[in-house]
């Protein structure tokens, strides 16, 4: 039996972000590339990558998420529901 967690859609990872990093963001901002979203830096980038790592219990393919091009893609790629992840 799967168990559903807040943030495996897209939507409840967007309210996890505003929750845990302060980050002000719609969802539609939050499907933009990173170069859009408003103060982006490497630094909640990395603030993300902890985030995950403990909401999840699982390593996050870093190398993977340095290629994403925004969170629609880190999402996908760590979400918890992902049975093909490390």
């Amino acid at each position: 039996m799967s168990t559903t967690r807040p943030w495996d859609e897209f939507a409840g990872f967007v309210s996890l972000l505003r929750d845990e990093l302060g980050l002000d963001l719609s969802e539609q901002q939050a499907a933009a590339d990173f170069d859009a979203l408003p103060s982006w830096d490497s630094v909640h980038l990395l603030r993300l990558v902890t985030l995950i790592e403990r909401e999840t219990g699982r390593r996050v393919p870093v190398a993977r998420v340095l290629q994403a091009r925004g969170l629609r893609e880190v999402h996908a790629l760590t979400r918890p529901d992902r049975e093909d992840r490390p």
